[in-house]
């Protein structure tokens, strides 16, 4: 191969960004999963208060 072939297909930034792009979703999404593994059963205990808390009303 000659050395301009080879500068060309070391020095092109697209498949870096899609790269960067896809870590970037990936870290986002593992934050997400913790953040409601985590708050998830706090949640759910709020939720279950508050409706409990509602008066339901008959048609």
């Amino acid at each position: 191969m000659s050395r301009p072939v080879i500068r060309r297909i070391f020095s092109g930034e697209k498949g870096a960004t899609a790269v960067e792009y896809g870590i970037m979703v990936a870290l986002i999404a593992v934050v997400i999963i913790v953040a409601v593994s985590l708050l998830g059963g706090n949640l759910q205990t709020m939720f279950n208060n508050v409706a409990g808390q509602v008066p339901t009303t008959n048609p």
